[in-house]
């Protein structure tokens, strides 16, 4: 398993992210990249890097053989997905595995049982995770079964693709009536995005949040959860911005261990090992549901590392060369609060549609407390062949007041021209109070934020911002208090035994 060169399969953000790291740790690393790539972040910073294709990504980053190839030609005796892309095809790690190669990633047999949601539903229910209730999903239903099961369930309910992502193949549906338009819509554009028309039902858990926990294992069956990430703030069941921890969770230690020990059982039901995510629905009385497992890195990872100062690419790669984990449990403390920003090249004021073009300027703010991960620079186009996503712009506070505070510092410092960015989204939606009460669920962005509404209210975000800084400097002069005190004599016990001492001379 020890290898010294790494090829990433990937492109943006975070190839850069995974060369960074490998850096750190002496490894050298190959770039791939397609025609419109050929100057990008990544491949300037690889130690090697290799053409493989036309911007299509079905013609360059998801071709397998390609990618294969080029490993075997640079020398690189490992690969990692990233996330997107190849990151969950369980096909593609087996490729790895049989051309000799170390995939940087979970088997593949954990892949394919966690890929399939009605899979990873029965996998669940047998190791006693809590799932939300809803139909098997490992066998294929008929319209009409599906459409009979969805009665009993009770409405609303949740369409979702079996072998679904990101909101592909997902509908809603709050009626009897609306039941078989809804089915053949799901189908349709589950069968275009993933090859496969299955779909299963789930209950609407109305008022939920969306809260996940962040596990890491070993090949020697060691298991550790790193904490909660909230991500409720999305819109199209896309996530827009995340936090660690859960303002939902905060101070309650005890529901924060009993999810994270949820996620170990869930990890351990499939003999998992590397870096993956359980994500679960949690209710207004904190009942809480498995949804699914990304078995991958997810997007939002910074925030972890940011409150538990563990570099979650690092230890992939170090358990991919067969090393055991650095850290027990014990060793796992969350400390402060970090909140992460997705900065895309889209227009908040038209729906959101994506926007192109050449960027002229790209100034990252900095700072104390504030980390950005890109991949892209001055000089570069945004194009329309893949994810609009800019940056990730990170930061760390002691207190949520405090790091939405220097959140918004950010976001005024960051400078992007030549493209429409959504900065003016996360600036409205961080002047919200809803949003700085930590009072939200995954249905807030969609049902109850508007951009006008929002600008409005901002005229008097300078007085919301003076609030939350009297609270963050009062929080920090009780922890002083708490901490130093004076002795209760005026000196200290060296000078007094000096005095005793001249006195009784």
């Amino acid at each position: 398993m020890t290898f010294n060169k790494v090829l990433i399969a990937n492109r943006g953000e975070i190839a850069v992210r995974v060369i960074r790291a490998c850096r750190e740790l002496g490894l050298k690393t190959v770039a791939v990249y397609s025609d419109v790539d050929r100057r990008a972040l990544h491949v300037r910073y690889a130690t090697q890097a290799y053409h493989i294709g036309p911007p299509a990504s079905a013609d360059s980053y998801l071709r397998m053989e390609k990618i294969i190839a080029v490993a075997k030609k640079s020398g690189a005796e490992a690969i990692h997905p990233g996330y997107g892309f190849l990151a969950e095809r369980a096909v593609f790690a087996q490729l790895c595995a049989d051309e000799g190669l170390t995939f940087i990633g979970p088997p593949p047999d954990a892949i394919t049982r966690m890929g399939d949601k009605g899979m990873a539903r029965k996998i669940m229910r047998d190791a006693g995770v809590p799932v939300v209730p809803g139909t098997p999903g490992e066998k294929k239903m008929s319209d009409d079964e599906l459409i009979n099961a969805a009665a009993g369930i009770g409405f609303p309910v949740l369409i979702k693709a079996t072998a679904g992502g990101g909101g592909k193949g997902m509908r809603t549906v709050r009626s009897q009536e609306e039941m078989a338009d809804a089915l053949e819509s799901a189908r349709r554009e589950s069968l275009a995005a993933f090859g496969d028309d299955n779909v299963y039902l789930e209950k609407l858990v109305e008022g939920a949040r969306h809260i996940e926990v962040q596990i890491i294992a070993d090949a020697e069956g060691n298991v550790i959860h790193l904490g909660e990430r909230e991500c409720s703030i999305q819109r199209r069941h896309q996530k827009l911005l995340e936090e660690s921890p859960s303002p939902f969770i905060d101070e309650d230690e005890e529901f924060r261990q009993k999810m994270g020990a949820i996620g170990i059982l869930a990890a351990k039901a499939v003999d998992y090992v590397n870096a993956g995510t359980i994500e679960c629905l949690v209710d207004k009385d904190k009942n809480f549901y498995f949804l699914e497992m990304n078995t991958r890195l997810q997007v939002e990872h910074p925030v972890t590392e940011m409150v538990t100062g563990i570099d979650i690419v690092k230890e992939q790669i170090r358990i991919a060369r067969g090393r055991a984990l650095g850290y027990t449990q014990a060793n796992v403390k969350m400390n402060g609060w970090a909140i992460e920003c997705r900065v895309n090249a889209e227009d908040p004021y038209n729906n959101f549609m994506p926007s192109t073009g050449y960027l002229n300027k790209h100034a990252v703010p900095t700072g104390p407390g504030v980390r950005v991960d890109t991949g892209v620079d001055t000089g570069a186009t945004i194009t329309p062949y893949y994810d609009p996503m800019i940056s990730k712009v990170i930061v760390w506070g002691e207190t949520r007041a405090q790091a939405i505070l220097r959140m918004r510092r950010a976001l005024d410092e960051y400078k992007i021209l030549g493209v429409l960015t959504n900065i003016p989204f996360h600036q409205a939606l961080l002047s919200q109070h809803r949003f700085m009460a930590g009072t939200f669920d995954t249905k807030f962005v969609e049902e109850r934020f508007s951009m006008e509404e929002a600008e409005e209210s901002r005229d008097t975000f300078p007085e919301i911002a003076a609030i939350l800084a009297t609270l963050a400097a009062h929080r920090q002069t009780e922890r002083a208090a708490h901490i130093i005190q004076r002795n209760k004599r005026d000196t200290s016990n060296w000078k007094w035994v000096g005095r005793y001492e001249r006195i009784h001379r």
